[in-house]
């Protein structure tokens, strides 16, 4: 199997586990919700955790991370199983990260309608550049924690994880095809939160505890 091969099995492989929407299988499994009616009717684990509480968006965002993670393990395994090159690991790794995160934010499963793709997004960069995605993670909850404002904490978080990757790369200390992914991911990501940042400026935006503003359509199930 040459790198070819495995950029056509590995990158489709990666979307269809990304656009796995867990938020919305977990609400119907255990509690029969369909959380894309219910605040702000994203699929991801902030609506879960407004919609049904803090355990059940622990167990989304877990799952939601891991989607980010093993499309990176993933591609690093069998890269080494059939011993290709380190560039063309590195641009398989970062392609399946890619992969995987457009999969939740434009799932096949639910019409391209999919989340904002920080938990998936977070995911690939750990799997990547494990201190980065920490430093992102802390610097995302201290922020959640001190304003309340779950938004506010993922769109400086985000950046600060994808700078992480384009600065360690530059300096050599992994390959600055990892940059990509930062550079990608993060420009998805804070464009996803555009109704967010418009509401934050605005002083409307809703803070951990109180519903979301958005009233979403009744979805299609």
């Amino acid at each position: 199997m040459n790198a070819l091969t495995l950029f056509l099995l590995l990158i489709p492989g990666a979307y269809l586990v990304g656009a796995i929407p867990w938020g919305l299988l977990i609400g119907k499994w255990s509690r029969g919700v369909d959380v894309r009616n219910t605040g702000s009717g994203n699929i991801g684990s902030s609506n879960v955790l407004r919609s049904m509480g803090v355990r059940l968006a622990v167990l989304v965002l877990i799952l939601d991370v891991s989607k980010g993670t093993v499309a990176v393990l993933a591609a690093r395994a069998l890269a080494d199983a059939v011993d290709i090159s380190s560039l063309q690991t590195s641009y398989l790794e970062m392609g399946s990260a890619l992969a995987a995160l457009i999969g939740h934010n434009w799932p096949i499963y639910l019409k391209f309608k999919g989340g904002k793709g920080v938990a998936t997004g977070l995911g690939g960069l750990l799997a990547l550049f494990p201190l980065g995605g920490i430093v992102a993670l802390v610097v995302a909850v201290s922020l959640m924690k001190i304003t309340r404002y779950i938004s506010l904490g993922s769109i400086i978080g985000v950046p600060l994880g994808g700078l992480s990757l384009v600065i360690f790369g530059f300096l050599g200390e992994f390959s600055a095809v990892y940059g990509i992914y930062g550079g990608v991911a993060t420009i998805i990501i804070v464009g996803r939160h555009r109704a967010n940042i418009v509401r934050l400026l605005a002083g409307t935006e809703a803070r951990l505890g109180q519903p979301a503003a958005e009233t979403p359509p009744k979805a299609e199930v």
